[in-house]
């Protein structure tokens, strides 16, 4: 029996000889029925389990021919097949992870905030690498992405932006992310080839729908300016850039990217709710301060959670102990492997 589902499989089948004895609903209907919902919910893990062990199954034996046969025609089918096993594994493998989520912990939507630390323009620049690598990993996976607010610096990098995600459980996906990231590599406009580091700090606040956070009118201010950047007439001529301040919290949230002042005003709330939600959360689990500030900290480069070592082609995070290479393909969006690190953690 594999090791990686015993767990289940054993409570799947405890669970099938209860249900088998015929006293059981008479005697305990409650408990029956809790059983039963419980192996209702086990056979989704064991239909996927059994599709994993059986393409596993025909992984090995592909292997076999591949290592075992001199060219042959067999030979050739098995080699042809062996990458869509895999690919097809993968798949099973990122199900079943999805359905060990709790359906409560399934958030569907994220904000993501990401500011430029330590390291001036070069701090800026990575600040905008790390937005590029988070939209590329939302086009990878059908994910929906919004920006809500940003800062840009006179060399294309970005002081601070902040953006919505929303897909099938983004923010557990990427709630690993927050924290402070570390950069080592040598700048473009370095003359002498010596390695710099700074820093950019990430913030992932889980979207929650308005029902779920109940924010006073009273508690409110709205602030109203002329949004900065590009944009054209509307941007130079119609204040529709919103600042708004919660006054209990002191929190202060600037929306500007949509030419609408209303959808601007929905956008902060949708920020302020995020992270009242999350402050509210920090408390019950940890008595934190509150989200943004744990996460963070003061972006300095002590207390980084990861490093981008350009250089070595090498990235390692700090938290679980564990290294990655090929920069270029996780800055690109690939962060399935850090990703699946973290769940198995």
């Amino acid at each position: 029996m594999d090791s990686r589902f015993l767990d289940i499989k054993k409570e799947y089948a405890d669970l099938e000889k209860k249900l088998a004895d015929p006293e059981l609903f008479s005697a305990h209907p409650q408990e029956a029925k809790n059983i039963a919902s419980r192996f209702s919910e086990l056979q989704k893990h064991i239909a996927i389990i059994q599709k994993i062990e059986g393409v596993e199954e025909n992984i090995e034996e592909n292997k076999k021919i591949i290592s075992s046969e001199n060219e042959s025609e067999l030979k050739k089918m098995a080699e042809d097949e062996l990458p869509q096993l895999l690919k097809k594994l993968a798949d099973f493998e990122k199900e079943h992870k999805e359905l060990m989520i709790p359906k409560t912990e399934q958030i569907n939507g994220a904000l993501v905030e990401i500011r430029a630390g330590t390291g001036g323009n070069e701090a800026a620049l990575f600040a905008g690498d790390l937005f590029r690598m988070y939209s590329r990993f939302a086009e990878r996976n059908g994910f929906t992405l919004e920006t809500l607010d940003s800062s840009r610096t006179d060399i294309g990098g970005y002081k601070e932006i902040v953006f919505s995600l929303s897909g099938k459980n983004v923010y557990n996906l990427l709630k690993q992310e927050s924290g402070v990231h570390r950069v080592q590599r040598i700048p473009e406009t370095e003359k002498s080839g010596r390695v710099h580091t700074s820093t950019a700090s990430v913030a992932i606040l889980p979207k929650v729908p308005e029902t779920k956070i109940n924010i006073k009118p009273q508690d409110i201010k709205f602030e109203t300016t002329r949004s900065g950047g590009p944009g054209g007439q509307n941007v130079n001529k119609v204040e529709t850039a919103v600042r708004l301040i919660h006054a209990p919290t002191g929190i202060v949230i600037r929306s500007q990217t949509e030419r609408s002042q209303a959808r601007n005003k929905e956008l902060a709330l949708e920020i302020l709710r995020s992270k009242l939600y999350q402050m509210e959360e920090d408390k019950r689990r940890s008595a934190e301060e509150g989200l943004r500030k744990s996460q963070i900290g003061t972006a300095e480069r002590a207390e980084k959670i990861r490093t981008y070592n350009f250089p070595q082609d090498r990235i390692t995070d700090h938290r679980i102990q564990k290294s990655w290479h090929n920069i270029a393909s996780i800055m690109d969006g690939s962060l399935d492997d850090i990703i699946s690190a973290f769940q198995e953690e």
